[in-house]
C-alpha cells in the first residue's frame, strides 16, 4: 500500500482501484488490549490530481479483546469508512475538506501508518462477553462477595446509611 508520486500520477486518468488483505501483526505491540487480529481488508479508490491524492476506503477486520468483565476474548468486528486525502506538493489546502489530510515527508504515499491509526481509534474502552460462565473466566462469585447487575443493586439500601434513610423518614413525618 506504497507507491511513489511518479506511479500515482500514471493512474491520474483512470484511477486507482483498491482492494488489499493486509497482515499487520505490530499492533498487538502497539495496543495491550488487542490479543489477536484478522487480516485486515481494504478497498476503494484514489482519485489522482496534480497537487493531491484522495483515497475513498473501507477498512474491514476483526480484533480480540478481552472481556472488561470477565477477560475472555470477544472477538470485534470492524468497519471504518474514511477519506484520506494526502497533499503531493506543499500548498496551501482547504481546512473542510473531509478527512485527514496528510502531508509526505518523502516522494511515497503509504496509507498503511493512517490504517492503522483508523484501527487503533476504532478499539473501544470496554467489550463485554454475551457469556458470563465461558471456559476460562475470571469468576463470578467467591467468598463473601459475588457480581451483581446494576439492576439487582438498584433500590438496595446501604446498611451502613440504613439509619441515615430513617433519619430523613422521621423527619418528613413530623
Amino acid at each position: 500500500m506504497k507507491w511513489l508520486i511518479n506511479q500515482l500520477y500514471q493512474y491520474q486518468s483512470k484511477g486507482l482501484e483498491l482492494d488489499e488483505t493486509l497482515e499487520l501483526p505490530e499492533l498487538k505491540d502497539e495496543h495491550k488490549d488487542i490479543r489477536d487480529l484478522s487480516p485486515v481488508h481494504v478497498e476503494g479508490r484514489a482519485a489522482i490530481q496534480s497537487d493531491k491524492v484522495t483515497f475513498q476506503l473501507t477498512v474491514s477486520g476483526e480484533l480480540i479483546l478481552p472481556c472488561a468483565r470477565t477477560l475472555v476474548d470477544v472477538p470485534f468486528p470492524y468497519h471504518i469508512e474514511t477519506t484520506e486525502v494526502y497533499l503531493l506538493k506543499p500548498t496551501d489546502y482547504d481546512e473542510e475538506l473531509e478527512g485527514e489530510i496528510h502531508t509526505l515527508e518523502s516522494d511515497e504515499v503509504n496509507l498503511i501508518p493512517a490504517i492503522k491509526e483508523l484501527i487503533l481509534l476504532e478499539i473501544p474502552m470496554q467489550v463485554f462477553s454475551d457469556s458470563v460462565n465461558e471456559e476460562g473466566a475470571a469468576p463470578q462469585e467467591g467468598k463473601d462477595w459475588k457480581v451483581v447487575s446494576e439492576e439487582e443493586n438498584k433500590d438496595k439500601v446501604d446498611p451502613r446509611m440504613a439509619g441515615l434513610a430513617k433519619f430523613f423518614d422521621n423527619r418528613n413525618e413530623s
